[in-house]
């Protein structure tokens, strides 16, 4: 008698496979202790400013005639209008530079991933303005149309175009004009506490608290403000020695 044999019938698998890890958004600047706030804020004291160029020049002038060289949350108000505008700027860049090099596959991922991190950015900045805003309000400060409406607006007007041309043109001038913003920026916010004490002992709102975090007090909110200011600072310097979208193969 003949014995037909069987061949085993294949193994499925028991699992199914993994899904494909899908990218996460930046978790934007670290958010630091009691501790290490006070540390950064004397390290930015003890740092010199950046050698600023004529163009961030050009936009710090207006700022300080109109505002004031000391600090407040008014001018802070104000600097965050115009803060946002390079993250912008670049972000819109970024989509036309995926549009073109669709067909790159590697350069099509590296162009979106700076596209993601100009938005987070944005949202940082953002919030840096909602949170001045409402320091603003609280304090009574009444704001003109003019010096706080349409003044700000000019001036985050020509830092877009110049930041959109300059990222066209040479993208590292546009990185190392908004590190020079930023370092002013951080150097702002971490001697307007120094200089006001009484900041210490007055409570955080805690308006924005679930989308910021809450702070022990006012000048922890503003020192965090400030590395926030510092974190970005050096992320746009790192890009100023980083390959161009199209030298990426």
């Amino acid at each position: 008698m003949t014995t037909t044999m069987t061949a085993p019938a294949p193994q499925l698998p028991t699992t199914a496979p993994a899904p494909a890890v899908r990218p996460e958004a930046p978790a934007g600047p670290p958010k630091l202790g009691r501790d290490a706030l006070r540390r950064a804020q004397q390290e930015t004291l003890d740092s010199p400013r950046m050698k600023y160029s004529v163009l961030a020049k050009m936009m710090f002038l207006p700022v300080d005639l109109v505002y004031g060289r000391k600090g407040s949350y008014t001018k802070f108000a104000m600097l965050e209008i115009i803060a946002r505008v390079p993250y912008q700027a670049w972000e819109r860049t970024g989509y036309w530079a995926l549009h073109r090099h669709h067909g790159r596959s590697a350069l099509a991922l590296r162009v979106f991933d700076r596209i993601v991190e100009a938005r987070a950015d944005q949202d940082n900045e953002q919030w840096h303005l909602l949170i001045m805003q409402d320091l603003v309000q609280r304090n009574g400060v009444r704001q003109g149309r003019l010096l706080h409406g349409a003044l700000p607006w000019l001036i985050a007007f020509f830092y877009y175009h110049v930041s959109w041309v300059l990222f066209l043109v040479r993208p590292e001038r546009s990185y190392r004009l908004n590190a020079e913003f930023e370092d002013h920026a951080e150097h702002e916010y971490m001697s307007f506490v120094a200089e006001h004490p009484e900041l210490e002992s007055e409570d955080d709102p805690g308006t924005y608290a679930a989308e910021y975090g809450r702070y022990a007090s006012v000048a922890d909110l503003l020192r965090q403000i400030g590395h926030d200011e510092r974190t970005h600072k050096l992320d746009s310097l790192a890009h100023v020695r980083a390959p161009r979208f199209h030298q990426v193969p």
